[in-house]
């Protein structure tokens, strides 16, 4: 039995109130249980198709194994998820080793390679770094690309594994950009295109900074008419600085001279410290001058965020419903 005797209660309420994303096929991805929230700070659970990811934030890793190793068996021998729950991975944020951050297989010969969400398949490389290649916080944004671009033109800047672009695509978009820094990531957007029969064209992929990139947009008076800026947290180039907390006003104004009149711009700010409301300021000071306006807030998928909450947020994200905070501006050109 679990050390903690709390904890298979948990889990099991956590299960029950997911019950409705147990999809027949097992090809989707959601958080199983978000230790935060739901009463285990050290624990978060995510499955993508048949394969559970661990995210383990004991401060001690080591000391931590043997409670995922028994969480695992309970997980494998429950009704609801024995016969197709066929992998598992461990991530130890605070490990030393940089393969135990990436993540470890914990049971299994194999993991999944693909996940469908609202019709659309996505390539996962669940090791390629600590996080998981698809972000499950960003889903109903996706659903709102797939229901919002057709015929339109989208940049996807920070594209990480280019999600955003494939639902854009997925929904009908005439073009898609994505930029990011790191080539191997644009790879896996490449196999999401491929796994959905999109053509892949080379020059929608820019493995380039952010800043140098956007400056070149503009010399060429391009334009589109959806740009998403999903910046790190923080991120300091040779070219140029992001920091979430101080520079959100600073980067939506970069890009705002690339969107057409009546285009959008989707701005994520996932700064933990960075409460909701001082987001809203933020964005808020941007709209004094008429061109640009709230259109819209997208919120966090509720398994994500958590059912049954115990405990809330560091930082109160209202009136977002989490620390991804996802707003939808309409842009006026001058």
């Amino acid at each position: 039995m679990m050390h903690d005797g709390q904890l298979s209660s948990l889990l099991q309420r956590a299960i029950d109130a997911r019950e409705s994303l147990i999809d027949p096929r097992h090809e989707n991805a959601f958080r199983l249980f978000n230790g935060f929230t739901e009463g285990y700070p050290h624990l978060s659970l995510d499955l993508y198709a048949g394969t559970v990811i661990f995210h383990n934030y004991h401060p001690d890793a080591s000391l931590s194994m043997e409670l995922v190793n028994e969480i695992a068996i309970f997980l494998q021998s429950h009704p609801r998820l024995s016969g197709w729950l066929h992998a598992g991975i461990v991530k130890s944020r605070n490990s030393t080793s940089q393969d135990e951050r990436r993540g470890t297989l914990l049971f299994g010969d194999s993991v999944d390679r693909k996940v469908k969400e609202h019709g659309v398949w996505y390539a996962i490389d669940l090791t390629m770094h600590q996080d998981t290649s698809l972000y499950l916080d960003t889903r109903h944004l996706r659903k709102w690309l797939i229901e919002n671009m057709k015929g339109k033109r989208l940049l996807n800047a920070f594209a990480y594994t280019g999600s955003f672009g494939v639902a854009a695509l997925a929904g009908g978009a005439s073009r898609v950009v994505q930029i990011d820094r790191n080539r191997k990531f644009l790879n896996l957007a490449k196999e999401s295109y491929t796994l959905n029969g999109f053509p892949i064209q080379k020059q929608g992929f820019i493995a380039a900074d952010f800043f140098p990139t956007i400056s070149q947009f503009k010399r060429a008076n391009a334009r589109f008419d959806c740009v998403i800026i999903d910046p790190p947290f923080f991120s300091t180039t040779s070219k140029g600085k992001v920091d979430q907390v101080h520079e959100s006003a600073r980067l939506i104004n970069k890009v705002r001279p690339l969107i057409e009149d009546g285009g959008y711009l989707i701005a994520i700010n996932n700064a933990l410290y960075m409460s909701g409301r001082e987001y809203m300021l933020t964005l808020e000071s941007l709209c004094e001058d008429g061109y640009l306006k709230i259109e819209e807030l997208i919120p966090v998928p509720e398994d994500f965020v958590g059912y049954n909450k115990i405990v809330s947020f560091i930082t109160d994200p209202a009136p977002f419903n989490h620390s991804t905070k996802i707003a939808i501006l309409k842009v006026k050109r001058k």
